[in-house]
């Protein structure tokens, strides 16, 4: 995995695909839910085929999900990156609690929705984290947010979940929708201008192509419905 980590990254092609190397694996990840339609937890889904370097769908128009088929070039898709290059202390807010503080950046959503459940929402349970189970709640919500949007600091340490470095394709089953592509364990990012985005332990990339903060996701898919056309892997 040290070699991965050394040679491994995304680079965004200009009105193309995502062009991966370093052997990054690649799978399908699930968000299950309950029979609420809520975010529940994740699963795992159909791995692919490990390559050193393969070329993943940015524009949604691929006949060969996720990987790119030429498509961008028929429908003239428009890649252009419009993402903040800040770093995302300087683009999150800051919310405050009696134990815990939550760095929420709202652009870096991707609707996995992981963020509320029956028992209330990460940002009421930061509010209310004096009380120990509120707090785990809050913790784990925010862990569980593929986008990074939510960061929760613990004595302003961040507070992360493990990943190797991989990429998954995220299968949206409660919204009956396909996802973003899930990028983990601090892969680089680099653009097509050659500048790089701020490494980040979790950050997911626009796939249906209509994102207004590419290349990452800003939730889009779920209002147009995005579907990749393959449902083989979306499994309870």
């Amino acid at each position: 995995m040290e070699n991965q980590k050394r040679g491994c990254m995304v680079v965004v092609s200009r009105d193309g695909p995502y062009l991966v190397s370093g052997g990054l694996p690649l799978a399908k990840e699930i968000i299950l839910g309950d029979d609420e339609g809520n975010s529940v937890k994740w699963g795992k889904g159909e791995k692919f085929q490990a390559q050193e370097t393969y070329a993943l769908c940015r524009c949604g128009h691929s006949n060969s999900m996720p990987f790119c088929d030429g498509s961008h070039a028929k429908v003239g898709f428009d890649g252009t990156e419009t993402a903040s290059r800040d770093k995302f202390e300087k683009q999150a807010e800051v919310i405050k609690g009696p134990s815990i503080d939550l760095m929420d950046a709202p652009q870096l959503c991707a609707s996995a929705r992981f963020c509320h459940n029956k028992s209330g929402s990460v940002w009421e349970h930061t509010r209310n984290s004096g009380d120990p189970e509120s707090k785990k709640i809050a913790i784990q919500q925010a862990c569980n947010c593929p986008g990074g949007r939510l960061v929760i600091l613990d004595k302003n340490k961040p507070i992360e979940p493990k990943f190797e470095p991989s990429i998954s394709i995220v299968e949206d089953t409660p919204a009956n929708v396909s996802g973003p592509i899930w990028v983990k364990g601090g892969v680089p990012i680099e653009s097509h201008d050659g500048t790089r985005y701020e490494p980040r332990n979790r950050v997911t990339l626009c796939r249906c192509g209509r994102s207004d903060n590419k290349p990452f996701c800003d939730s889009t898919h779920v209002s147009i419905r995005f579907s990749d056309g393959d449902k083989r892997v979306m499994k309870r």
